[in-house]
């Protein structure tokens, strides 16, 4: 078959510019339509963009070339960021609702919200969900039976609360940014009262709408917390280097969740290694992509968790790093 012809009708070009026969025009559809057939797609959104979100998706990705399923050759990805907007979350559901892919991938509590609520019956995979069962994403951990199944990035408190008492002995006050409008942020707000109360320690909470609020709202926390401790709030997240110029200003050490926040800013972070939660996360859609039902995979978390501290942030927020804990850190941000 003449390559021209080939080409040609591969981009939908009018087949009349070159001499093909019919019957090599025959044999050319026939191949775009097998390679078309073979060729798997899949969506990704995100809330937002940020170090932990944008490295669940590469990962994802990779994986998925593990499985044989090669970005390019016989598999297509197609991303789009909310961009931090709920209702652009909600837009961009839609738009992948009605164009079928083979699998959505979720990731972001706001934006697996979207998803789910776009009422489609394409497979879809979250990930970075925090609290999924809150999220009413899946009502329970185990397999859902519908279509959505996914990783979390829930982390357990109690060594949390641990941390932050080695990095303040006499803790009495944590600061809490957070964004009203993120279920796993709120979630995690009830859970650390209740723990915290429980141990004579106080929780100071302040809101942030958007990420140009949470300078501000980290700045309100002079006087009023001995340590601030950011969860997996994707609006928090994204603007951690608001976060960091006010932990700085007030002299307050930030104690934060994903490990990709120590370089920005955080003095030290017990988290979920996200490129991890991306593997996973790629795992799971490679076996939706053989034939698996989403919906027979249960949800999953994380097990493992890094220890990253910075003595340079420490010493600009005004504490010293135990060398007890130097010595327990998986890694140490210079």
């Amino acid at each position: 078959m003449r390559a021209s012809c080939r080409t040609i009708l591969t981009v939908l070009t009018a087949v009349s510019a070159v001499a093909c026969s019919p019957k090599e025009r025959e044999q050319a559809a026939a191949s775009v339509a097998a390679a078309n057939a073979d060729m798997k797609r899949v969506a990704v959104t995100a809330i937002v963009e940020h170090p932990a979100l944008d490295s669940v998706r590469r990962a994802a990705v990779a994986q998925l070339a593990a499985e044989g399923f090669v970005e390019g050759e016989n598999l297509s990805v197609e991303f789009q960021s909310a961009q931090g907007n709920p209702a652009t979350a909600a837009q961009i559901a839609k738009k992948f609702a009605g164009e079928k892919p083979d699998v959505i991938i979720a990731i972001g509590t706001p934006s697996a919200q979207a998803v789910a609520a776009a009422g489609s019956d394409i497979p879809v995979v979250y990930s970075a969900v925090t609290d999924p069962v809150a999220a009413k994403l899946v009502s329970d951990w185990g397999a859902s039976g519908g279509n959505i199944t996914g990783v979390s990035d829930q982390l357990p408190l109690a060594p949390q609360i641990e941390l932050m008492k080695q990095l303040v002995p006499n803790l009495k006050r944590v600061g809490y940014v957070y964004s009203p409008g993120e279920v796993n942020s709120t979630v995690v707000l009830q859970q650390l009262e209740a723990d915290l109360k429980a141990q004579g320690i106080a929780v100071e909470a302040v809101p942030a709408q958007r990420t140009t609020d949470v300078l501000t709202a980290a700045r309100s926390l002079a006087g009023k917390a001995d340590l601030i401790y950011t969860s997996l709030d994707n609006n928090v997240v994204s603007a951690y280097e608001s976060m960091y110029k006010a932990a700085n200003e007030i002299k307050v050490p930030l104690l934060a969740s994903d490990t990709g926040s120590v370089p920005r800013g955080a003095v030290a972070a017990l988290g979920v290694n996200y490129q991890d939660i991306g593997t996973e996360t790629g795992k799971i859609v490679a076996r939706i992509l053989k034939g698996e039902a989403a919906g027979s995979i249960p949800s999953r978390r994380m097990d493992k968790f890094d220890l990253h501290i910075s003595v340079k942030h420490a010493e600009e927020q005004g504490i010293a790093l135990p060398e007890n804990l130097k010595a327990a850190a998986d890694a140490i941000v210079r």
